[in-house]
């Protein structure tokens, strides 16, 4: 009796698990363009990439790749796009896994992206300027290193590392059919999604408003939204190189931004990086790990090579 009524229970855990699983999934609509604009696709290696383009063609390429989070996506630079592409001809992807773009069931990695990126920047541009923050800095970096053809690199907040460690269990939690997904719907809740900007996002958290939060909910809970940051929460998306070493040897400009109230990426980290690759270090005040959002008119001065200040 006891094993049958065990039985019983566990049987209506998973039922349960399965029911509000299936419940989230039916709130979230498909997510309206990232910018406000028709989206473009790019074919990649079997994915279908979703991009945003803008700008006058016969002006310079420029190429925005924004970070690695749970809800990333081209949005992240909906404050500054316009603005933008009113001096360049501006290509916004989503990264594969993120966004609009297709998220297989991959064991997503660094060289999925380093080789996307690299792939993307002979595809769609002709020797651009690369904005690209947090992981995607690295990557793009890495790209450049191996051969990819750019005028300069605007690398916000760039990191080689985001956790300690490699865990194999929690990539595979969060890839499991019921448990992983519930989990994962802890992860990229509404309330968790605002912490998580609140903590070490935005400076200015009155950004954080329901438009915001509802469209970043909306991106993660799409078919497949679990995977690629199945892979970052682990670990996986942490390339094994050492981002200063590379920046050191690359030969293009490299302006490295930072937020003065970075705490997980304090701006010494900015100054020790700026040293290893002789690059300019700009920092925002009252920013945090989001400067191009926070105070776009300035970000988009700085990439046009109007903005003078340094660290």
């Amino acid at each position: 009796m006891k094993l049958r009524n065990l039985l019983v229970g566990a049987g209506l855990g998973v039922g349960a698990v399965a029911g509000a699983n299936r419940l989230l999934a039916s709130r979230a609509d498909t997510p309206s363009p990232p910018l406000g604009r028709a989206t473009e696709a790019y074919r990649w290696r079997g994915f279908d990439i979703s991009y945003t383009e803008a700008g006058d063609p016969s002006d310079p390429d420029l190429l925005l790749l924004h970070g690695i989070n749970a809800a990333g996506s081209s949005a992240e630079f909906e404050a500054c796009f316009d603005d933008l592409a009113g001096d360049y001809h501006v290509v916004a992807p989503d990264l594969p896994g993120f966004g609009l773009s297709d998220r297989p069931p991959l064991m997503y990695s660094p060289s999925l992206y380093v080789t996307f990126v690299a792939d993307l920047i002979r595809d769609l541009t002709e020797n651009p300027t690369v904005v690209a923050s947090s992981l995607t800095g690295a990557y793009t970096a890495m790209a450049v290193d191996g051969g990819a053809a750019v005028e300069e690199l605007v690398l916000v907040c760039p990191t080689d590392r985001t956790v300690p460690g490699r865990r194999v269990w929690l990539r595979s939690l969060l890839r499991t059919p019921l448990l992983g997904e519930a989990v994962f719907n802890l992860i990229a809740s509404e309330p968790s999604l605002r912490y998580f900007q609140t903590d070490h996002g935005f400076y200015d958290t009155r950004l954080i408003d329901e438009e915001w939060t509802s469209y970043r909910w909306q991106l993660t809970h799409q078919p497949g939204a679990r995977y690629a940051p199945a892979s970052f929460v682990s670990g996986f998306l942490d390339p094994e190189e050492d981002l200063g070493e590379v920046l050191g040897r690359l030969e293009v400009p490299v302006t490295l931004v930072w937020g003065r109230d970075a705490d997980l990426l304090p701006v010494e980290r900015g100054h020790e990086l700026a040293d290893a690759a002789d690059a300019r270090l700009v920092v925002f005040d009252d920013a945090i790990l989001l400067p191009h959002y926070e105070h776009p008119g300035e970000f988009a001065d700085l990439v046009r090579g109007r903005l003078t200040a340094t660290a």
